[in-house]
């Protein structure tokens, strides 16, 4: 079953790039009419995360096409200046160093995505440099960058909006689920989605009878389902990244997991290579999607819809985008 989270993403959206727009007005030095606003960032085209990034990246090419055929942005050309991070956010500071310090880029976003922003906003403090992140849970909330955008359609408690759905779900079960396990990947968004778990379970009054997290390198997940089917809680929550995502479904399918609700937070499930990968192994897991199309919210971005699948063949893309729209909103301000 799907969570849509994606109501109020296109006006946060336009808020978000109105604002880093007025950063380049009023933050960025006198230039040359000539020369091109660039923008700079690091993107997932190689790794795990490579699918959600590619995706964006072509996105962004179109709306950079879109953009300098009318004129520009603020009356100058616009250039996407971009970097492979290979999904490994030990990438971010080299990268986006050498973007501000050799490339000099005028502005930045970061990549897609939480794992991946998290270690961008230190380097942007230190620049002081306006960022906008791409789908990152609640990075900010220990830094406290006031330069710092998201754009992410969670609403203004994104740690628990991740899984809130599969404590509305389970609240309507009769019986109601009362036990909770909860098993998180090491990394950044796992450990806020996870955070975001623990509070809905007070707030829906469930108790959390497992509670765990895995290294990000793990490749065996069957200890992990065996210790969560231990448990034998009514709901299991995961937090996961894609290859946590693929093989704790696959252990689950393999030792036969089957509580009343699985699934929650778990990242990579909502791409189509991932589904094609597992088929029906993803029958009956209850995860956060993003992206949930109808008419009224797909009529605004029509035209870039039509024209992202006509390239999405050739650039080796899921021609169902999910993030590619993200530049795209600025011709919408």
């Amino acid at each position: 079953r799907a969570m849509n989270m994606n109501s109020n993403a296109t006006w946060f959206s336009r808020i978000v790039w109105l604002a880093f727009t007025a950063a380049l007005l009023f933050a960025a030095p006198p230039t040359k009419a000539a020369e091109p606003i660039k923008i700079g960032f690091g993107m997932a085209l190689t790794g795990p995360l490579a699918g959600f990034g590619k995706q964006a990246l072509l996105g962004m090419k179109i709306w950079e096409e879109e953009t300098n055929a009318k004129g520009g942005l603020l009356g100058r050309q616009v250039k996407l200046v971009s970097y492979d991070d290979q999904s490994n956010p030990s990438t971010i500071p080299g990268i986006y160093t050498k973007l501000m310090e050799v490339d000099k880029v005028d502005l930045i976003l970061g990549g897609y995505a939480t794992n991946m922003v998290a270690p961008t906003i230190p380097v942007a403090m230190q620049k002081k440099k306006t960022l906008i992140g791409l789908f990152a849970l609640d990075a900010n909330s220990e830094f406290h960058y006031d330069k710092y955008f998201s754009v992410l359609p969670t609403g203004p408690t994104p740690k628990t909006s991740f899984t809130e759905g599969v404590f509305q779900a389970a609240a309507k079960q009769n019986p109601k689920p009362t036990t909770l396990a909860l098993a998180a990947e090491d990394a950044e968004f796992s450990r806020n989605a996870c955070e975001g778990a623990r509070e809905n379970a007070k707030k829906y009054g469930m108790k959390i009878v497992y509670d765990k997290s895995y290294p990000p390198n793990t490749t065996d997940f069957t200890p992990i389902v065996r210790a969560v089917q231990a448990a034998n809680a009514d709901v299991v929550i995961i937090c996961s990244y894609p290859l946590s995502s693929v093989g704790i479904v696959l252990a689950a399918n393999e030792i036969g997991l089957k509580p009343k609700i699985f699934g929650g937070a778990m990242v990579g499930l909502q791409a189509t290579v991932f589904k094609n990968k597992l088929g029906p192994k993803l029958n009956g897991i209850m995860n956060y999607e993003t992206w949930v199309p109808s008419d009224k919210m797909l009529a605004p971005a029509a035209d870039f819809f039509k024209k992202y699948q006509a390239r999405a063949g050739a650039e080796g893309v899921d021609p169902l985008a999910t993030i590619g729209r993200r530049c795209d909103l600025a011709k919408e301000v």
